[in-house]
């Protein structure tokens, strides 16, 4: 009988089941941006007016102005869901009225202020929270938030920025979304617009130019929103597909193989002046002929030597142990899982009949690697 074919395998009852739970849930849309005033509500309400235009039935939960006249411009004709009024400590409240938009059953709600903490009183303390309980009865949402306040980059946004942001939104809430979009705009335009006071009233202007609006914090946290962004996208690409043949993300990693011998160290040292130049992940590959248990001192001190050299340069240090293995195939096992752009490696030790009656490295490497380049240092470069 011939054996089945994957691709036109019959799943399971228990997987159908998961199938059509996951597609009665509603989609999550984000728009993220690097600071205030990008454009993240703008333009979610601008693409909420073309759904309208299309026909869909669209609906605002809740949407935060911050008095800015073009915003508040966009709010009109498009239906407003009532707030929930929450009395705390003798003060009023609005909060997203999760209740009434189950009621009124919308095919997208626009819920902004993603990273909120709902006032005491309310069913969720989070207002992410509050969207996940939509999205389970099947309503689509559209949400904004800003790169500051995904809980994973707090620390470096604190150490950028020297403010330490309370409201945060848990990573893998932000992995569950169907669509990102990228809401970018440059640093320049950013100040231009509160010196306009199009992000902030005309007292706050002075005071967050000097702080958190430089030029500086601007770029380094648009910088950080697009390489976190591009990491969403590989993370995406891996979770669906595990049986390419090398790497499709947008993500540059390198790999820098090294042996035993004199060029090791400087081959490392090229290696890390490749990933700070393309702000890459790098590793560092040794394969060894023989069990940990087994190495001399001396090869024990060497790699000690390669590990803090690999601190020092922010990589990954991995030992592979050879044994029946041909070690470009292990290159290639470790570039395949490791999802590797480019290989750094020294000049090959073998003579030309080694070459042919073995293999080249490189040869056997480019032949199991597609998308993948292959950098070779000569003996006095690296």
């Amino acid at each position: 009988m011939a054996e089945e074919h994957p691709y036109f395998r019959r799943k399971t009852p228990v997987e159908l089941l998961g199938e059509i739970y996951e597609s009665s849930k509603g989609k999550l849309k984000i728009y993220i941006g690097a600071a205030p005033g990008v454009g993240k509500t703008f333009k979610m309400l601008q693409d909420a007016h073309e759904a309208r235009l299309e026909g869909k039935d669209i609906v605002i939960g809740y949407i935060e102005s911050h008095g800015r006249k073009e915003t508040e411009a966009q709010v009109q004709d498009l239906e407003c869901v009532p707030l929930a009024e929450i009395t705390y400590k003798n003060r009023h409240f609005t909060e997203v009225n999760v209740p009434a938009i189950l009621k009124r059953n919308p095919e997208i709600v626009l819920i902004d202020e993603l990273a909120h903490t709902n006032i005491p009183g309310s069913k969720w303390r989070k207002r992410f929270q509050d969207v996940e309980e939509l999205l389970e009865a099947g309503i689509t949402v559209w949400c904004a938030v800003n790169i500051q306040h995904i809980a994973s980059v707090n620390d470096i946004v604190k150490q950028i920025t020297g403010v330490a942001v309370r409201e945060r939104v848990p990573d893998f809430f932000i992995q569950k979304a169907d669509e990102l979009q990228v809401i970018d705009a440059s640093p320049e335009t950013l100040q231009k617009r509160l010196l306009e006071g199009k992000i902030y009233k005309s007292d706050k202007i002075e005071q967050s130019l000097q702080n958190f609006f430089t030029i500086n914090n601007l770029s380094a946290l648009r910088e950080l929103l697009l390489r976190e962004a591009a990491n969403e996208v590989d993370e995406k690409i891996e979770s669906n597909d595990n049986d390419i043949d090398g790497p499709i993300g947008v993500y540059d990693r390198i790999l820098v193989c090294v042996q035993y011998g004199p060029t090791a160290e400087r081959l490392i040292r090229r290696g890390a002046r490749v990933a700070k130049r393309l702000k890459a992940e790098l590793y560092i590959l040794n394969i060894s002929s023989e069990s940990e248990g087994s190495y001399s001192e001396e090869k024990k001190q060497k790699i000690k030597l390669w590990k803090e050299l690999a601190a020092e340069c922010n990589a990954h240090f991995i030992i592979e142990e050879k044994g029946k293995k041909k070690p470009a195939n292990i290159i290639v096992e470790v570039a395949k899982k490791k999802r590797i752009t480019q290989i750094v490696m020294g000049q090959s030790a073998r003579t030309r009949w080694e070459e042919i009656t073995k293999g080249s490295i490189v040869n056997i490497i480019m032949r199991h690697l597609r998308n993948t380049d292959i950098m070779i240092v000569s003996d006095g470069r690296a």
